[in-house]
């Protein structure tokens, strides 16, 4: 449909279909932009699915004249970065969190928890930081903990 406008003998407008359907592009793309993003936030509000920890597992905090010479050397390359690895022996499995290179001495790491569900085994650990009225080796620190547990078939997940 054209419809002319004449403003002055001389000059005329024209608005043209072209103008119509770019409105109605714009209103179609509007619309397809707020679906997708109605449906990202919605997407997040679906039930967390439960882990049920099977049972707890034993584990041993290992010294580092205790762990096995290839497990140490791949610590000694990674540990500038943080990393999260396993290793398997014949029947034992160790797991290692390393923290990066951190400006001072002084931090400790704790287990948090280290069990079992039906899907996978999951390690969590917490750096803790220098304690307040301590002073610290002012040279950088690369912290770590190795834990040496009974070797399960399930994926890991680090926390």
């Amino acid at each position: 449909m054209n419809h002319n406008l004449n403003l002055n003998p001389r000059i005329k407008c024209r608005r043209e279909k072209s103008a119509q359907s770019l409105g109605a592009i714009l209103h179609i793309i509007a619309a397809a932009l707020l679906l997708a993003l109605l449906t990202g936030i919605c997407g997040g509000c679906a039930p967390k699915q439960e882990r049920k920890k099977l049972k707890d597992l034993e584990y041993t905090i290992v010294e580092d004249n205790d762990i096995p010479k290839k497990l140490m050397e791949t610590i000694e390359q990674k540990k500038e970065a943080e990393f999260k690895i396993s290793f398997e022996s014949d029947d034992e499995m160790y797991l290692v969190h390393g923290y990066g290179e951190q400006e001072t001495g002084g931090y400790s790491i704790v287990v948090r928890d280290l069990y079992l569900t039906e899907k996978a085994l999951y390690f969590d650990t917490e750096l803790l930081g220098p304690e307040n009225g301590s002073k610290p080796q002012k040279k950088p620190s690369y912290p770590y903990i190795v834990v040496k547990t009974a070797k399960q078939k399930q994926n890991i997940v680090f926390e």
